[in-house]
C-alpha cells in the first residue's frame, strides 16, 4: 500500500476509481480492508480513498491514540493527495473522526456520512466497551472477537449468514489486545455533542435499525445536534454496509450525488 506522511506518521491507504473524491474511514478496527465490497461499489463512480487509521494495518503507530490526531491525519492525507474537499464516509469510529474533521478541518470536507456513530458516550456505550476492553486484556484477541461479534451483527444476520460472521471473527482475532484497549479508551473519550451545531457541511446520519453497538438513539442524538442533517435507518446491525450492502451503498451514493 502507498503511504503519505500525515500528522507525523506514515499513513497507509488504498485508492481506486475516478471521479469526485470519497474517503471511506473504517470503524474501531481501523483497517480499510474492513469495508469489503463497498470499496469496489464506490470506485465504480468515485475516486475512492481507503486509509488505515494511525496505529493499524500498514500505518505507523502514534505515540498516543486520540481521535483528534486521527482526524488531523485524515485531513493531511486529503491535502497531500490534493483531492480536497472530499466526501467523507465514516463508520462508527470513522464517523467520530468525520465529526472532528468537519469541525476542525472544514476545508478538507465536502460532505460527511456518519454511519453507526455517536457524539457522546452514554452509560450503555461505556458499559459495553469497558466489558470488551476487559475481555481483550484478560482473555486475548480471540475471546475479544467472539464477544464483539455479538454487538456488531444483528441476530437475523447471525441466523442466516453465520459463515460471514465467522469470517469477520477470524480476521478480528488477529488484533493486538493492548492496541485495541488503547483504542477503546480513545473512543470512550469522544465527546463532540456540544460542538456539533458548528458543522456546516451537508450531513447524512445513517444507522441500522438493529444496531446493538451504537444503538439508533445515538444516531438520533447526532442528527438532532447537526444543522439540517438528514437521518436514515435501514435494516441491519452495526455493520450495515456488510448486512445490507446494496441498500447502504444506494443511500450514501444518493446523498453524495445530491451534493
Amino acid at each position: 500500500m502507498p503511504t503519505v506522511t500525515a500528522a507525523g506518521i506514515e499513513l497507509a491507504y488504498a485508492r481506486q476509481g475516478t471521479g469526485d473524491p470519497v474517503v471511506l474511514i473504517a470503524g474501531l478496527s481501523g483497517q480499510g480492508r474492513g469495508w469489503g465490497s463497498q470499496v469496489e461499489r464506490f470506485a465504480a463512480d468515485f475516486d475512492t480513498i481507503v486509509p488505515d487509521h494511525p496505529g493499524t494495518g500498514g500505518s505507523g503507530r502514534p505515540e498516543t491514540h486520540t481521535l483528534e490526531h486521527h482526524a488531523r491525519a485524515m485531513a493531511d492525507l486529503i491535502a497531500e493527495l490534493g483531492v480536497g474537499p472530499a466526501h467523507i464516509v465514516g463508520s462508527s469510529t470513522g464517523g467520530a473522526i468525520a465529526q472532528i474533521m468537519a469541525l476542525d478541518h472544514p476545508g478538507t470536507v465536502r460532505t460527511i456520512s456518519l454511519v453507526s456513530s455517536w457524539a457522546r458516550a452514554d452509560d450503555f456505550f461505556r458499559h459495553q466497551f469497558a466489558v470488551r476492553k476487559d475481555i481483550a486484556q484478560r482473555l486475548g484477541s480471540e475471546a475479544y472477537a467472539d464477544s464483539t461479534a455479538l454487538f456488531l451483527f444483528s441476530p437475523t444476520f447471525f441466523r442466516h449468514h453465520y459463515d460471514q460472521v465467522q469470517a469477520w471473527r477470524d480476521s478480528a482475532s488477529r488484533g493486538d489486545p493492548e492496541v485495541m484497549a488503547a483504542r477503546i479508551d480513545m473512543i470512550m473519550a469522544h465527546d463532540q455533542l456540544d460542538r456539533l451545531g458548528g458543522i456546516r457541511c451537508p450531513t447524512l446520519v445513517l444507522v441500522g435499525s438493529s444496531d446493538g453497538c451504537t444503538p439508533p438513539h445515538l444516531s438520533a442524538e447526532l442528527a438532532a445536534a447537526i444543522p439540517a442533517a438528514e437521518s436514515v435507518a435501514i435494516e441491519g446491525g452495526h455493520l450495515i454496509y456488510k448486512e445490507s450492502p446494496a441498500e447502504f451503498h444506494r443511500v450514501v451514493k444518493d446523498f453524495i450525488d445530491r451534493h
